[in-house]
Order: structure tokens, then sequence, then C-alpha cells
């Protein structure tokens, strides 16, 4: 299972249309994704009211993973949206 953890870039964290980005590029991707605060459980990344729910905020780390064919492909491209500021 490729994991990552990355430094959330957007100004207001993953809440609003930063939150809704990342949500609908989860729910593109063939395969299932978790998001989870460093150190914190995981949550569906398919679902905007679980990820709003883990309160990310600028400059909090995150883990990424994803299972299956295309994992680690997911995980970077995921990974990329949010280390770019969205909010921008």
């Amino acid at each position: 299972m490729p994991e990552r953890t990355v430094t959330v870039a957007s100004k207001v964290g993953l809440h609003a249309r930063p939150a809704a980005v990342f949500v609908k590029k989860a729910a593109a991707l063939p395969v299932p994704v978790s998001l989870a605060r460093e150190g914190g459980p995981a949550v569906n990344a398919k679902s905007m009211l679980a990820v709003m729910a883990l309160d990310v905020r600028h400059g909090d780390r995150v883990v990424l993973a994803a299972d299956g064919d295309g994992a680690a492909e997911a995980v970077e491209q995921l990974a990329e949206l949010l280390e770019t500021d969205l909010d921008a």
C-alpha cells in the first residue's frame, strides 16, 4: 500500500474550496484512497464530510494512502494537489 506524508499548502487548509477540489480528484481515481492527520486515524479521501471533519489546516502534515492497481500514481497525484495552494 503506497503511502506519502505531505504538508498542506492551502492557506485555509482542507476547508471549503480546497477540500472540494481534493475530494473531487480523489473520487475520480479508480482506487480506494485514505487521508489522515499525521498520527491520527485515516478517513475515506472520497468523502467530503470525512475530509472536512479532519480539520486539516495550513501547514499540517497529512498521510495519503491508496490500495490496488495504480495506487502509487494516485498517491502522487493527490500529494501534488495538497502541496499546491488550492485557494489561490
